[in-house]
């Protein structure tokens, strides 16, 4: 799968780098975006692919439709457009190196420091899904990230089904045993989504299908 495939994509990337530097000179942004293109559509990835970037894209959008204001949204696009770029499910430093990428490509692309360091903050947010109270792009990239686990029950099947492929090489019991523990984790939060819109709206949904994902998995381990 090539960039060619994704116009409107690889276009939305061109128009996010040029807003981001205001007017500043710069690179072509069409090889960066090519190479961004090229990482989600790697083969080892089942849910982290560019139907991914591309929901969490529409989800910025959405957040900002429906009441967001504040926070720098040019900013929080580029990281969604980073925060998955180096994904390996055998590895456990995505993130990091997610966050390298971006420091690098953004810093020869045009952006300051100020601009770079911030892209590279919000992608090492997206290790534990929880920016301070009034960390504005914080909680936008993070509630568009975590949006999936508000979707209806086929979609929400089909994600669960997704990661399970990209963890292929885990046994079941181990992969049941580590996924529980993620939902546990989720479901301890006193908030999923911290933007007013995803509270109001993704919320109940989501818990209603992290609690169902987790009796499934504890029913079929023959734990409680």
């Amino acid at each position: 799968m090539t960039a060619e495939e994704h116009p409107e994509l690889l276009q939305h990337w061109n128009s996010t780098l040029h807003a981001a530097r205001a007017g500043r000179e710069g690179p072509d942004p069409t090889p960066y975006g090519r190479n961004l293109l090229t990482r989600w559509a790697e083969p080892q990835r089942r849910y982290h692919t560019v139907d991914h970037l591309r929901a969490v894209l529409a989800r910025i959008d959405e957040l900002t439709d429906q009441g967001g204001e504040g926070g720098e949204l040019e900013l929080v696009r580029l990281a969604a457009w980073f925060h998955d770029a180096v994904y390996r499910p055998d590895r456990s430093e995505n993130e990091e190196r997610s966050a390298v990428l971006a420091e690098k490509a953004l810093a020869e692309a045009g952006l300051t420091p100020h601009e770079v360091a911030e892209v590279a903050r919000l992608v090492r947010l997206t290790v534990t899904h929880d920016p301070a109270p009034g960390d504005l792009n914080g909680e936008t990239l993070c509630d568009a990230d975590l949006a999936i686990l508000a979707t209806g029950p086929d979609t929400y099947r089909g994600y669960t089904a997704a990661v399970r492929e990209e963890y292929g090489f885990v046994p079941d019991d181990a992969f049941r045993a580590g996924r529980a523990a993620v939902l546990r984790q989720l479901l301890g939060l006193p908030r999923l989504f911290r933007t007013p819109y995803g509270a109001a709206v993704w919320e109940e949904k989501a818990r209603e299908n992290l609690e169902r994902e987790l009796a499934e998995l504890t029913d079929a381990s023959g734990k409680g």
